[in-house]
């Protein structure tokens, strides 16, 4: 990866939707280059150009992050089974107090508490939970790493 499909990452955090033409005029190479290296990135997974939509906007006005400690034979497993859930949009396994932090979004106070007793509460090799919930976000997006 070099400069250019840094530019090329670059423009696409700020407009996943910019067209070829616009980014190849941005960062002064043919629209033919633009097309190959953004396959090439694509292909080789170094991006994904995904719809990132706005948890609250759409309805989901409780987001929470939850610290899990769980069994160390079992991590792997619930980290699974965690990933399984609607309700999760990130799962991620950790080092420190935490095994696995997860990322949840839900419309309501009562949906999180039904979500953390009913579901990750119930899963096997799970020992302790700690909940955040967000009380504002001050930042958003994915523009990083570049």
């Amino acid at each position: 990866m070099d400069d250019l499909d840094k530019k090329i990452i670059e423009l696409l955090q700020v407009d996943g939707r910019a067209s070829n033409a616009r980014i190849a005029r941005d960062v002064g190479v043919s629209e033919g280059t633009v097309r190959r290296r953004l396959r090439r990135l694509v292909q080789d997974e170094i991006i994904r150009v995904v719809a990132v939509p706005d948890p609250e906007k759409m309805g989901y006005n409780t987001v929470a992050i939850v610290g899990i400690q769980a069994d160390p034979d079992k991590i792997d497993d619930v980290a699974k089974l965690l990933a399984q859930m609607e309700e999760t949009q990130y799962v991620s396994l950790t080092t420190g107090t935490f095994d696995i932090f997860i990322w949840a979004a839900l419309p309501s106070s009562e949906a999180l508490g039904n979500f953390l007793r009913r579901k990750v509460g119930m899963t096997p090799g799970i020992r302790r939970t700690e909940t955040f919930v967000n009380l504002a976000i001050r930042k958003k997006g994915f523009g990083i790493l570049v």
